[in-house]
């Protein structure tokens, strides 16, 4: 693994990770990266409101990494991005730190950029479960429509993007769009980009990213063979009644494009299928008074203050997080 005094060769990769305050899910995620990744590289961790016992026992069990320490509150891009200014790897490695590496996925993916055009930006592996099965490889064009659809269970996002394409080479597939969960991505062409977008918070950073590296005519692709796996449902998060409203504000600013006209008539349709489904929570609460049932009652609650805010999507996070003492 390479150095990191100021004056040591550049490492090949940067691997970026953010936890909030999380070893259970950090302690695997930097293990996998310390068993298989085999190419030159430096680990950066932003410890996002750590504990200073954690932070403590992180920094001693982990000597190999970077931790930079975040207390203030920060979306995923903003958290992304202390670490990514800092990176000095030709490629950036993002990986969410409820990951596991099983092979040397940074040491392939950029193996894959000596085979691909030179406008490649991004290569992403595919995203499995927990218990192995297929969760994202890849994703195809997400336009403004699917985004309501799916609000209302109309519309699926296929899980492989591969199917009926034909490779580059190898197992390696031209897509839309990218997981922020793990992707490899030309440091150079991030900076130029000016990394991850802050005006969103938890999501469509990915998507954002992923479209405006593609209008800038760059590549976006995909490697079948490099997995990695993404326990997301098991992290699933208490705090859902401030992350859910901030995405929908974050999706409903990134599909309307500025325009006034287009997030009134994406915004409609979303409140409409909140509402109904804050409805169902409050007869589900009644009749099965459970805290699962009040989270979501809270959580759709929220979805609903929050399509025709005005607020930032941070804003509206930290709202939320204060009203219901998440934070």
């Amino acid at each position: 693994m390479g150095a990191r005094g100021t004056h040591s060769p550049a490492p090949l990769v940067s691997v970026v990770t953010v936890c909030m305050n999380r070893p259970d899910n950090l302690y695997p995620c930097l293990l996998s990266i310390r068993e298989h990744c085999r190419v030159s590289h430096e680990v950066l961790v932003v410890a996002y409101r750590f504990s200073a016992e954690n932070l403590a026992r992180a920094k001693a069990d982990f000597p190999e990494a970077r931790f930079l320490v975040g207390d203030e509150v920060r979306g995923f891009s903003e958290n992304n991005n202390m670490a990514l200014r800092q990176a000095r790897g030709r490629f950036c490695f993002v990986l969410n730190d409820d990951t596991e590496l099983r092979s040397d996925v940074p040491g392939r993916l950029a193996e894959d950029f000596s085979r691909l055009p030179d406008n490649a930006a991004i290569v992403t592996p595919r995203l499995v479960n927990a218990d192995g099965s297929l969760q994202l490889c890849g994703r195809p064009h997400y336009p403004a429509a699917f985004y309501v659809l799916q609000q209302w269970h109309l519309h699926s996002e296929p899980k492989d993007d591969t199917l009926g394409k034909t490779p580059v080479f190898g197992e390696v597939f031209p897509t839309s769009n990218i997981s922020g969960a793990a992707f490899l991505i030309k440091t150079d062409v991030f900076r130029q980009a000016g990394w991850f977008d802050e005006s969103y918070f938890f999501t469509p950073e990915d998507i954002a990213l992923s479209t405006k590296l593609r209008e800038a005519g760059y590549g976006v692709y995909v490697d079948r063979g490099a997995e990695v796996v993404h326990k997301w449902k098991a992290t699933a998060s208490r705090i859902s009644p401030a992350v859910r409203p901030a995405a929908i504000r974050g999706s409903l600013m990134f599909f309307s494009r500025g325009s006034s006209a287009k997030y009134f008539l994406l915004a409609a349709p979303v409140w409409l299928a909140e509402f109904s489904k804050y409805l169902k929570a409050c007869l589900r609460r009644l009749f099965r008074p459970s805290d699962e049932n009040v989270l979501k009652m809270r959580t759709f609650r929220e979805n609903c203050a929050a399509v025709f805010s005005r607020r930032t999507p941070k804003q509206i996070f930290i709202d939320s997080a204060r009203r219901w003492k998440l934070l």
